[in-house]
């Protein structure tokens, strides 16, 4: 499900998921949908001090402490961009919460020629078409729907365009097979 508050990304979303079965889009937040797990782009260090992760923090108040100890704990305290994880939210919809940094550091503006939306989609797509919880269950097995909203798109300064199109491009990789 993608989501967007803006009007220059829902209509980014609608044009680039056009065809795409699977793909749903929304006009408004991730927070609005019955989703499972919502995606979170944030930085590489899991602080969620801005833009829709400072809503996450405010909505879920133990979410940052939890990446923050997810990625200590697997990644040495550094989630490159292009690397995902999922942790529990603590509510009973969503439950999860997929880390999928679109920059390094807090507060970062991404180059125009940045991938870093589609690195970090295809994290997202990709821990939950191959992923394992703590518990070994597979991510798919608990969570069937999954609420992005842009990624790079705010604090990031990715255009709307720009991030619609390569977050399709990493579905159409990930998915390739039609799984």
């Amino acid at each position: 499900m993608l989501c967007a508050i803006e009007d220059a990304l829902a209509e980014a979303w609608e044009e680039a998921a056009d065809g795409r079965q699977a793909v749903q889009t929304h006009k408004g937040s991730t927070l609005d949908v019955p989703a499972d797990a919502v995606v979170s782009p944030a930085n590489s260090y899991g602080w969620m001090r801005g833009g829709i992760d400072a809503i996450y923090a405010r909505t879920f108040p133990a979410i940052e402490q939890h990446v923050r100890s997810a990625v200590l704990a697997y990644h040495g305290g550094e989630l490159p961009v292009g690397q995902a994880v999922i942790v529990p939210t603590e509510a009973a919809r969503p439950a999860w919460l997929v880390s999928a940094p679109t920059m390094r550091s807090p507060g970062e503006l991404l180059p125009p020629d940045t991938v870093h939306p589609y690195l970090a989609a295809r994290a997202v797509f990709k821990l939950w078409r191959y992923g394992r919880l703590e518990d070994e269950r597979p991510v798919r097995a608990v969570v069937s729907t999954i609420a992005m909203p842009g990624l790079g798109t705010g604090v990031g300064g990715v255009p709307p365009s720009a991030c619609a199109r390569q977050v399709m491009a990493a579905w159409d990789e990930v998915f390739a097979d039609g799984a």
